[in-house]
């Protein structure tokens, strides 16, 4: 075990932002950092499996840990499935002398950060709506009244950007999976003791530049390309 408890990361975006992709990056670079696995109680979709996507539960034992406190965070998703954190692998992470990362919404981000706020918060965005919108039908996942729905939920989203600690605009991959290790690790070396390189210098100045008083300029353009283009408008 180590001298400080464990920095807990959360990374929040919109539906088709690349979030998922960054996470899964970040998880193969980085030593020492655990992944929290979100329960819920909707129905497994696909190819889904039980401890790996989500752990599926019934609403029942979902209510019954809501009761036995076992929730850092839970949300009924449009009153529906809930979704929720345990607060197990935040005890798992401390007992392993690993920090944890959570991939939540904002409403769960809110709940974390009133009950952690150390917690690091990191936003993942995309260049702009257009963007956002190609990505979402290159998934070919979801009908026209969906990916609307979903770009409706990013503009709501995104309006929530100044509650976060970093920025992290998702243009080139490769760029915002470095950024966003810089942002994890220049988190473990504020809090150490030891001196910094010029390796570390440079690991934290590139987290610098993704801080939120760094990146409002960038932005607030992206915000209006969702405000001021129709849920009807096409690539």
């Amino acid at each position: 075990m180590r001298d400080r408890q464990p920095i807990v990361y959360i990374i929040s975006a919109p539906s088709g932002s690349g979030k998922s992709t960054l996470v899964n990056v970040l998880l193969a670079m980085t030593p020492r950092l655990d992944f929290s696995i979100s329960y819920t109680t909707r129905p497994v979709r696909g190819s889904e499996q039980n401890g790996k996507q989500y752990y599926f539960v019934s609403r029942q034992d979902f209510e019954q840990m809501i009761a036995d406190d076992e929730f850092l965070e839970h949300a009924s998703l449009y009153g529906r499935d809930y979704y929720g954190t345990a607060r197990r692998f935040l005890r798992e992470a401390e007992e392993k002398g690993h920090d944890l990362l959570l991939d939540i919404d904002v409403q769960g981000a809110a709940q974390i950060k009133q009950k952690l706020p150390d917690a690091v918060s990191i936003f993942v965005l995309p260049p702009d709506r257009k963007t956002l919108e190609w990505r979402l039908r290159k998934r070919g996942e979801d009908s026209d009244e969906v990916i609307d729905r979903r770009l409706d939920a990013a503009r709501r989203e995104i309006e929530n950007y100044d509650k976060y600690d970093y920025i992290l605009i998702n243009d080139k991959l490769e760029e915002s999976s470095d950024s966003l290790q810089a942002i994890v690790l220049s988190e473990r070396l504020s809090r150490s003791k030891s001196s910094l390189s010029a390796g570390d210098q440079e690991i934290m100045e590139l987290a610098n530049r993704q801080r939120l008083a760094n990146m409002r300029n960038r932005v607030l353009p992206i915000l209006a390309s969702f405000r001021t283009l129709p849920p009807s408008a096409r690539c």
